[in-house]
């Protein structure tokens, strides 16, 4: 089950450089390709405001 990114983003970066599988996408909102996830948990680790969880 791949992270994903609620509506709490920002959108302020942190995450992208952190994902070793480079599975976000920038946007208003950032996305997780659930395909590319590997469930690391580095993003949710990095994300200043908590907006990344397991579903």
């Amino acid at each position: 089950m791949a992270y994903v990114i609620g509506e709490d983003c920002i959108a302020c970066g942190s995450c992208i450089s952190e994902c070793p599988s480079e599975a976000i996408s920038e946007g208003d909102i950032y996305s997780i390709d659930p395909d590319l996830c590997t469930e690391c948990g580095t993003c949710a680790d990095v994300c200043p405001n908590e907006a990344i969880s397991l579903p």
